[in-house]
């Protein structure tokens, strides 16, 4: 099938969504991914863009370190990715899906012929039913492991791979109002165009795992609506979570694009 023909959904998974909230990596998790891609294959194509790298690393070993704690979170990147890999590769294999790595930094998406080289590498995947395992370049780049989570890392692709929608799974319903929060009630926000706003909603909170927080996700879907994108920031812990968005049957925030782009 030709490029036009599925939907391209850009999926980021954050690292408490692939830990489930624990210390140790869910295979479980990652097939919950695997059997919604295979279900959806025929109508969607996916990029993954995947954390978890530090959090399965910590699993096999405690760094000691004379230098800053970045540089122990860059080693651990280091030691986690290809393990972090290949579970996605044994899993996914299981399922009868292919996988393939690619680690970028933001200094890529700066550069025309990084950009070139990313969307035709990528395309050439997916094409060749090959899903793309986006992760940061941690060892050189330092800015999602101290801010992001990947959150604006997937944005970027979703806005240079021109996706039709960015989902970003994390351990919430979704975006809910501030108030909601402080009275522990919390209310999804279910859609909004207005960015502004959705910024004076979130509350500064970071998870376990994950560095970004909502912070980062509204950030993502800002870069992502300026590309014309939309965004759903989704509850990632609960099974077959992309499905049951798109049939309506979960709660999640849907940023839809700007009311000046219509």
């Amino acid at each position: 099938m030709g490029r036009r023909d599925k939907k391209r959904i850009v999926l980021k998974v954050g690292s408490n969504v692939l830990t489930k909230g624990t210390d140790h990596i869910s295979r479980g998790k990652i097939e919950d991914i695997g059997r919604q891609i295979v279900a959806l294959q025929d109508t969607y194509e996916f990029v993954i863009v995947s954390s978890g790298a530090i959090a399965v690393a910590k699993q096999f070993v405690n760094l000691e370190s004379n230098g800053v704690a970045i540089d122990v979170k860059q080693a651990l990147a280091s030691i986690g990715q290809p393990h972090l890999m290949r579970i996605f590769q044994e899993s996914f294999r299981d399922l009868g899906l292919l996988t393939s790595q690619c680690l970028l930094s933001y200094s890529d998406f700066e550069r025309e012929q990084s950009k070139k080289n990313i969307i035709n590498t990528i395309n050439v995947l997916v094409a060749n039913n090959y899903i793309p395992i986006i992760n940061e370049n941690d060892t050189v780049a330092t800015d999602e492991i101290q801010f992001g989570d990947n959150d604006k890392l997937a944005a970027l692709t979703a806005s240079l791979l021109n996706a039709d929608l960015l989902v970003i799974a994390t351990n919430t319903n979704g975006i809910c109002t501030k108030e909601s929060v402080e009275n522990n009630t919390y209310q999804t926000i279910d859609e909004v165009n207005d960015i502004e706003m959705l910024e004076n909603e979130i509350v500064a909170e970071i998870s376990s795992h994950g560095t970004g927080g909502m912070k980062s996700k509204i950030e993502a879907a800002r870069i992502a609506q300026n590309a014309d994108i939309e965004t759903w920031v989704i509850n990632g812990l609960k099974d077959n979570f992309v499905i049951n968005a798109i049939q309506n049957k979960t709660l999640f925030t849907k940023i839809v694009k700007a009311v000046y782009n219509e």
